[in-house]
């Protein structure tokens, strides 16, 4: 196609140049990954801008008019958009498809005058602007197609010239900043945008553009993100997308402005994405959620990032689910990776105690107008989080909830051996047949294990034994929740209730919940429990034990005190139910773990 005479270029024209800027971002994400220092130098902003490219890829639909694909292309780059330079950028494609004129073309001076208008938009979605990043370049840049442009006959020339100043206020960003002048690079954020206006020059020039098919199998690339802790001001890099009627920069920048750093803010008065670094999540999601309906998030813990870039405990990556139940202190002491269930109240969803903790739930679980239900992490979620794993470790083990009870080890393991197929690297992952804290002890043990330096093999070969030898009591406080959440019938919960029965629960060796006992009372369930696990434990070596509930801790030290007469031990651990198990379990729940050996 010969595109390098066009002084008008309709929707087609400019959804291709767009690939052909996709394209480019695709190619050069490595690199931009390794000159990634600000505003922390996670080593992501290649990986980001790559899939905010990949939204607009899978989700624009081009059209005729240049003005409907603009709207798309802007849309889909916000519902994609990641990290800073990410959103900047799917701020300032809004601002260019708010400003360009409802037709099916547009010439060299309205696409000029649109861009510079969306100059203002990028400012505003950043609250703390800093010169020498992204958002000098992209000013400089308007401000050049901005001016008089007699003298260009065609896109071609038009945009050529324009890429030359681009390119010459890159430059400049590394005098402007000090930490891209003692690293000795450009702003990664900015030489990404500098790589997609060259992916358009080329397009305009040459009329090939990149397969889309092909775009759409391209691979994201993961960052070696060895970062400083002095460089981490907040911990956790957070993102959200909500969705609205009328919602307001202003009104979200009030609510989020207190709670972290690196704040961004895109989109318009119907969808709003927020970037933010912060040490709270799930305080800033709770606010967030009162503002509008928050239909995708993300939630990054850069310290554990770090540590397992600088200092791993093991040449074995373990992961597991948010059905785990360990406390924070030891997940991080062993740089456990933990993939989260979600939660849903209604269009809003949560990731399970990252963006909505136990404490939290227990006061919306009777208030909400629509009862929760909980969904498993998707093949994606899974994917990207083994894909990352595997650029750090020689192997992995996944441990994942009973799949009797879960799609979740399903879905971890097929992505387990997609990775492993990629990379070569050595990946196994365990249906626990178990859950909560069960499934806390199985993971502790192997974390344990490793760090002594027994092999990936042997702890994979172990754990389906250790497994077997784990017993797993729990208790209900009443079964109003069971069936509200559809695991018992209303007709059976009715006469359970009335009768004031307490059911006893084990997890079976096939990893199926059931029922081993009733009472009237929870002290009489507690006693039974008692019973059965005294009975269990009899004759047998007590590598550890643990306790969980729901709002139920009178009662977890009871049974902690009990345990430690029986066994000689404490606890490994005392800790709350996830969120998703409470909405099946019911606040009051508690449960006993054993693992012999």
């Amino acid at each position: 196609m010969n595109v390098s005479n066009l002084n008008e270029i309709d929707g087609n024209h400019l959804f291709q140049s767009f690939l052909a800027g996709a394209s480019k971002i695709f190619e050069t994400q490595h690199y931009l990954n390794k000159i990634n220092v600000f505003p922390v130098a996670d080593a992501d902003t290649g990986t980001n801008m790559a899939s905010t490219m990949r939204a607009i890829i899978e989700i624009a639909q081009p059209n005729k008019s240049v003005k409907v694909t603009a709207d798309s292309i802007s849309d889909a780059a916000l519902t994609g958009a990641r990290g800073n330079s990410g959103i900047i950028f799917a701020q300032f494609l809004f601002g260019f498809s708010n400003e360009l004129q409802d037709k099916e073309t547009v010439s060299i001076e309205g696409f000029a005058y649109s861009f510079k208008k969306a100059v203002r938009y990028a400012y505003e979605a950043i609250a703390n602007p800093v010169d020498g990043t992204i958002i000098s370049v992209i000013k400089d840049w308007a401000d050049f197609i901005s001016a008089p442009k007699e003298k260009y006959q065609n896109f071609h020339h038009f945009l050529g010239d324009s890429l030359k100043i681009a390119r010459r206020s890159l430059k400049e960003t590394t005098k402007k900043m000090d930490k891209l002048s003692e690293a000795k690079v450009v702003d990664a954020g900015a030489q990404g945008f500098v790589n997609f206006l060259e992916g358009m020059v080329e397009y305009f020039k040459t009329g090939i553009t990149p397969n889309l098919e092909a775009l759409k199998m391209a691979e994201i690339e993961v960052g070696d993100d060895h970062i400083g802790h002095d460089e981490i001001t907040y911990r956790y890099c957070t993102e959200a997308l909500l969705k609205g009627e009328d919602l307001s920069k202003e009104k979200l920048r009030s609510i989020v402005n207190n709670f972290g750093d690196s704040l961004v803010i895109a989109g318009n008065p119907s969808k709003m994405r927020v970037h933010i670094h912060t040490d709270t999540p799930w305080k800033l999601f709770e606010k967030l959620s009162a503002a509008g309906t928050i239909i995708a998030q993300k939630v990054d813990d850069m310290v554990l990032q770090n540590d397992v870039a600088s200092h791993p405990k093991s040449k074995v990556a373990l992961l597991t689910d948010s059905s785990v139940d360990l406390p924070k202190d030891i997940l991080e002491k062993h740089q456990i990776q933990v993939i989260p269930l979600n939660v849903h109240f209604g269009e809003t969803y949560y990731l399970d105690s990252v963006t909505i903790k136990p404490e939290q739930f227990y006061s919306m679980l009777d208030k909400a107008p629509i009862y929760p239900t909980t969904s498993q992490p998707s093949y994606k979620d899974f994917y990207n989080r083994y894909n990352y794993l595997a650029t750090h470790y020689n192997s992995i083990i996944g441990i994942n909830l009973s799949a009797r009870l879960s799609g979740t080890w399903q879905n971890s393991l097929n992505a387990a051996n997609k990775v492993s197929e990629q990379t070569g690297k050595t990946i196994e992952v365990i249906n626990s047949k178990k859950v909560s804290g069960a499934l806390g002890l199985l993971v502790l043990r192997a974390a344990r294990e490793l760090e002594k330096g027994i092999s990936h093999d042997d702890v994979a070969a172990l754990l389906p034994l250790w497994a077997h030898n784990t017993k797993q009591f729990a208790l209900l406080k009443t079964l109003k929740y069971l069936v509200k959440s559809g695991r018992i019938t209303r007709g059976k919960g009715l006469i359970g209730n009335l009768l004031n029965l307490k059911p006893l629960l084990e997890i079976n060796q096939s990893g199926l919940v059931e029922e081993v006992g009733k009472t009237i009372s929870m002290k009489k369930s507690l006693e039974m429990m008692m019973s059965k696990t005294a009975e269990y434990i009899r004759g047998k070596n007590i590598w550890g034990y643990s306790i969980t509930h729901a709002n139920n801790q009178e009662n977890a030290h009871w049974v902690a005190r009990k345990m430690e007469v029986m066994t000689g031990k404490k606890p490994e651990f005392i800790y709350s139910v996830t969120p998703v198990l409470i909405t099946h379990v019911g606040i009051g729940a508690l449960s006993l773990s054993i693992l012999v050996d």
